[in-house]
């Protein structure tokens, strides 16, 4: 059973058969505080499921490791950017 199956249960995720994370340590997308996050961003560069990958960690508020190869404060800035995006595009449509 993978990492994501083990701690979210079985979602739609089908996804997840094509990332090139499949097989890899999870614990390379799960470092310590302060280290490095270079090698698993590396494993998501070509990683054809990436978007989904991210969308998932986006719509699910993962708050640890790293997901379609952005780490929780990338992905903080992302769903940041989206709110206000959300937010100017409701103020603009009244």
């Amino acid at each position: 059973m993978d990492i994501v199956t083990t701690l979210y249960g079985r979602q739609e995720r089908s996804w997840q058969i094509q990332a090139n994370c499949m097989g890899v340590d999870p614990d390379l997308f799960f470092p310590e505080r302060g280290a490095s996050t270079r090698e698993a961003k590396e494993v998501c560069r070509g990683c054809v499921v990436r978007e989904d990958c991210l969308e998932y960690a986006l719509a699910n508020g993962e708050k640890f490791g790293i997901w379609g190869g952005m780490s929780e404060r990338e992905r903080r800035r992302v769903r940041r950017a989206r709110a206000l995006q959300r937010r100017d595009s409701v103020g603009h449509a009244s």
